[in-house]
């Protein structure tokens, strides 16, 4: 078994072994992989994080020993919450540009090392021993507001609906899965719209009953989520009501309490 890391600011997942193949997540700085297969000049990886399955470059991939492996997986983790800030290889004396939400192993008085390498980080981050709140939740999530849409994506740049819950959690220490059907699985039900609360997960279906969107709850009739870009709508017991459109976008299917 190989191990790895992203080393660096984000790296395309794609669903094939080619650079003309669907682009299905990005993997952020800090992300753990393990290595399943190779093809050509391709690796098959799962990142740790979430357990989601694709190809990247092997030129992007950044081998650890399974000791530093284990070093970093059991360290402190931190999340960086600065929207794009530049991150400091002392060793090699490069900068390399993180984004909101990027994991920051071991750091200790703004330090952390990987492969003896030191990286120093002077921004605003986020650290699994503070005590969160809703508040906190919603804050960092309207800092992607007008981010555009992007399939597979996972930054300020680009991202999509489950990509953006998924990076705004994980920026209060809570973990969810990738996609909008595997975060449905997750949490405890509420069983009306008018018993959710600010940071609620809210999820919605198509025809065929098939859980497609996600977004948060940030008040008692607006959600916040990502279509077409990362946008504040009304919600109701239908779903989501887009005052530019003058119609309902989303079908609501169900409610999901997280914390």
């Amino acid at each position: 078994m190989e191990f790895g890391i992203c080393e660096l600011s984000v790296i395309p997942l794609r669903s094939e072994p080619s650079d003309k193949s669907e682009m299905i997540n990005q993997l952020l700085f800090g992300d753990l992989l393990i290595a399943q297969e190779k093809f050509k000049n391709w690796v098959e990886v799962r990142s740790v994080y979430d357990n989601y399955v694709g190809w990247i470059d092997l030129k992007q991939f950044s081998d650890l020993s399974e000791s530093e492996f284990k070093i970093i997986s059991s360290s402190k983790q931190s999340t960086a919450l600065e929207l794009v800030h530049l991150l400091v290889n002392k060793t090699k004396n490069i900068m390399i540009p993180i984004v909101f939400g990027s994991s920051l192993p071991g750091l200790n008085s703004g330090k952390f090392i990987i492969n003896n390498e030191e990286f120093t980080y002077e921004g605003d981050m986020f650290s699994n021993s503070q005590n969160i709140t809703s508040s906190h939740l919603i804050e960092n999530a309207l800092m992607f507001l007008n981010a555009p849409y992007l399939w597979g994506g996972r930054t300020p740049f680009g991202i999509d609906c489950s990509g953006f819950t998924q990076i705004v959690f994980k920026t209060c220490g809570i973990k969810l899965l990738r996609d909008a059907s595997q975060q449905a699985t997750q949490g405890e039900l509420v069983n009306f719209l008018s018993e959710a609360k600010a940071g609620d997960l809210i999820f919605f279906d198509d025809e065929e009953e098939n859980i497609i969107h996600v977004g948060i709850m940030i008040s008692e009739n607006k959600i916040i989520h990502s279509s077409g870009s990362v946008r504040i709508d009304t919600i109701d017991h239908n779903g989501i009501f887009n005052t530019e459109l003058k119609k309902y976008t989303h079908n609501l299917r169900l409610i999901k309490k997280i914390f």
